[in-house]
């Protein structure tokens, strides 16, 4: 599964992107951010506070509990504001 973390997530993990091999355990994206949480301190960092987290699953934004399935791409961003 590739990984794409944007903004001030991207900044805390120290990579724009990353290629990973989850647990069959990791169901949904909350079970992802919390399982990435523990792969360094820059991911324990950016990804402590699930609720300031965004994300998008094949390109299409998704809530936290949206199931991965076969999920090919999974994007990782704060809240996106428009001016």
């Amino acid at each position: 599964m590739d990984l794409l973390y944007f903004a001030w997530v991207r900044e805390a993990v120290g990579v724009g992107h990353e290629t990973v091999d989850p647990p069959e355990a990791v169901r949904d994206v909350a079970d992802l951010v919390r399982w990435l949480a523990t792969r360094s301190p820059g991911h324990a960092a950016a990804l402590a506070d699930p609720a300031r987290l965004r994300a998008a699953i094949d390109q299409r934004f998704v809530p936290l509990d949206a199931p991965l399935g076969d999920a090919r791409e999974v994007a990782l961003f704060p809240p996106v504001t428009g001016g």
